[in-house]
């Protein structure tokens, strides 16, 4: 991130802090309930995170779940998790200090999806950028975890394409998609930010624990749940409202019609984010929930990295530049000068009043073009009469021209 834009992030707020009290109380919050209880998350911002703690404690916290967070707090230890948290270079960010990001407000009025939603309690954070800095010009790309080898190639090229904008990656650090766009934003030189299911210390699934450490060491590994806590099924969903959420834009490389991926283009959308798919072929299953997001026009088709920028800019910034097909010679002829050509022979020469019949063009219009298009080297003159130049011959060589010998 350039020194400008972190100057202006920076001095975007007033300087915020939470006291101990409240970071304790925090971090007691995130053993308390599954990641995505409303319950739990509404009760907070209403009341503030140490006041719900001692409603819990008191037995005045309103609701059937009050005895599954008592059971949940009679074992936890936040000082031990923040203590154990420190250890491993990471750290709790609570709501309303300098870190926090505001864009995880957005997941207040986003709705819920199987009855879980809302704002974060607090994350925990492992690496030593700044969640607010580097998530301020960000993207997720997200995708299958059985990719393909076109998939996890253009996840790669436009991991690092973007890391070269200088526009942080974030995904699940899941097999696939995930870890090739990962890879490609570390290899780019850039930053990229994984967003897990279990603790920040536990390297899930097991074989990315070398490219978590790369991650935490250039970028910053993101959770809810504290140090030591294990994946469970139903986190990989809600973790995905995180995802979207930190970002300007969600792109999806490949996605079957039942993935974790189209979840996490869902909450992109509830967020009001740019939601993106990159098309495979028609016949490929993995790209199948792309094509369904494309043709039901959630999705916006994307190409490359300078599309991806666009989409996620403000209107009429970065706009990526439009797509030409191979730009040829003739092109720079006029309308009347293509239509001459188009009815000079091939090989065999004819003459001006053959030419202007086959071209349906005056004959003095004719001769008067045919001696433009030899200067420019199309035509030549043969004998009496005119044929293509040895140039044009050449590259008018395919089945379709063979009748035309005989002119």
């Amino acid at each position: 991130m350039s020194e400008e834009l972190m100057d202006a992030v920076a001095g975007a707020q007033p300087s915020r802090a939470v006291s101990d009290a409240e970071r304790l109380a925090c971090a007691a919050l995130t053993t308390m309930g599954e990641p995505g209880d409303l319950v739990l998350a509404r009760f907070v911002g209403e009341h503030g995170a140490e006041a719900t703690v001692q409603a819990i404690e008191s037995g005045q916290f309103p609701g059937r779940a009050l005895g599954d967070y008592q059971t949940r707090l009679a074992t936890s230890s936040p000082a031990r998790d923040l203590d154990q948290a420190a250890r491993i270079g990471a750290r709790l960010v609570c709501p309303g200090e300098d870190e926090w990001t505001e864009a995880l407000d957005v997941l207040a009025s986003a709705g819920a999806i199987e009855r879980r939603g809302g704002v974060p309690l607090a994350l925990w954070v492992r690496g030593q950028a700044d969640l607010r800095l580097v998530t301020a010009r960000s993207c997720a790309v997200v995708g299958a975890r059985a990719a393909s080898e076109y998939g996890q190639y253009i996840a790669g090229e436009l991991g690092a394409g973007l890391a070269d904008r200088g526009i942080t990656v974030v995904s699940g650090a899941a097999f696939g998609i995930d870890a090739a766009a990962h890879r490609g934003a570390l290899a780019g030189g850039g930053v990229t930010v994984a967003v897990l299911a279990s603790g920040v210390d536990v390297a899930y699934p097991r074989a990315h624990q070398q490219l978590l450490g790369w991650i935490a060491e250039e970028g910053l590994i993101v959770s809810e749940v504290p140090p030591g806590s294990t994946p469970r099924r139903p986190r990989f969903l809600i973790r995905n409202r995180l995802i979207a959420a930190l970002t300007q834009g969600t792109l999806v490389v490949e996605a079957a019609l039942r993935s974790g991926a189209l979840n996490t283009a869902a909450w992109a959308e509830r967020c009001h984010r740019e939601v993106m798919g990159v098309p495979g072929p028609v016949t490929s299953m993995t790209s199948a929930g792309v094509h369904r997001l494309l043709r039901d026009g959630i999705a916006t088709l994307v190409t490359d990295t300078d599309e991806v920028v666009e989409q996620i800019s403000r209107i009429g910034e970065n706009l990526a530049p439009a797509k030409l097909g191979e730009r040829r010679p003739r092109d720079d002829l006029d309308a009347r000068a293509r239509q001459v050509l188009e009815a000079v022979p091939v090989i065999r020469a004819g003459g001006v009043a053959g030419i202007s019949s086959a071209a349906g063009i005056p004959p003095d219009e004719v001769l008067g073009t045919l001696g433009e298009l030899l200067l420019v080297g199309y035509v030549e003159r043969q004998g009496n009469g005119w044929r293509l130049s040895a140039r044009e011959r050449a590259n008018r060589r395919h089945p379709s021209t063979a009748g035309r010998d005989s002119l």
